[in-house]
Parts: C-alpha cells; sequence; structure tokens
C-alpha cells in the first residue's frame, strides 16, 4: 500500500503538533524519567506498597547508587562489558555505558532498607510511607 501526501512538510509539520501536543499534556508526568532504555524495569503494586523489578545483569551490586527521596527513586549506574585486547567485535547489541533512572511512584515512601540484589536482578521493595496510610478516625 503507498500513501500519497500532497505536501508531505505540511504532513511532517502535522506530525510535530501532534508529537508536541502529547509531550505538553504531562502523559508521562508519573511514569518513568530515564538517560536511555537501560535497565528494564518493572512496576506493580502489591497491598498498599510497590515493588520494582530491576534487570541489572552483569553489573556489581558495588557499583550501584540507589537515592529515595518522598516519591522518588533514583538508580544510577555503570555497566562494563570486557572484550579483551585480542577480539575482533563483529556484532554489539548488549548494552553497555552509564545509566541513571528515576521512578515516581503515587505515594510518600519510607526510604529505609528497600533494595535487595541477587544474580542481576534489583528487587526494590516500596513501602508506603506511615503518613500517607489511612487512619481511623474515632467518632466523638
Amino acid at each position: 500500500m503507498f500513501v500519497r501526501f500532497s505536501d508531505p512538510f505540511e504532513a511532517l509539520s502535522t506530525l510535530q503538533r501532534a508529537l508536541d501536543a502529547r509531550i505538553a499534556s504531562d502523559w508521562m508526568g508519573r511514569g518513568t524519567a530515564a538517560s536511555g532504555s537501560f535497565p528494564p524495569i518493572n512496576i506493580f503494586q502489591k497491598g498498599d506498597d510497590f515493588v520494582a523489578i530491576v534487570e541489572l545483569p552483569g553489573i556489581d551490586k558495588s557499583g550501584l547508587e540507589i537515592e529515595a527521596k518522598e516519591n522518588t527513586i533514583r538508580i544510577r549506574g555503570k555497566k562494563t562489558i570486557a572484550y579483551g585486547e585480542q577480539a575482533s567485535v563483529h556484532r554489539r547489541e548488549r548494552v553497555s555505558g552509564v545509566f541513571d533512572r528515576t521512578l515516581s511512584v503515587p505515594i510518600r515512601i519510607e526510604p529505609d532498607r528497600i533494595a535487595e540484589y541477587r544474580d542481576g536482578i534489583l528487587a526494590l521493595f516500596i513501602p508506603r510511607a506511615d503518613v500517607d496510610k489511612p487512619r481511623s478516625i474515632k467518632i466523638s
């Protein structure tokens, strides 16, 4: 199927306006911010709390930095791949380099003891802060 445009610049201009409108709508306001798509992250809710599973194969936990504040968690680190001096690289698909991802969740979090790292998988247990939990109100 072949689509013809009477004016290709008008089509590009329309696409640019649509993209600008999407960005201005803050459609990812509670999403993630990152430089690059690495590491891949899944976030799900478990009861009142959240859990984030981060894939970090080949990264030593001493090279990871995790910061938590209010409703955001920042994960930084560096992934290196050593080929050796005599290697000739013919195809390169594995991601390497510095990464920096920030997760935002719709609750205030309690940042104490939230990370566990094993076999290249980082699990972030994101507990809801006590001040953010619902409270019972006594009727007098």
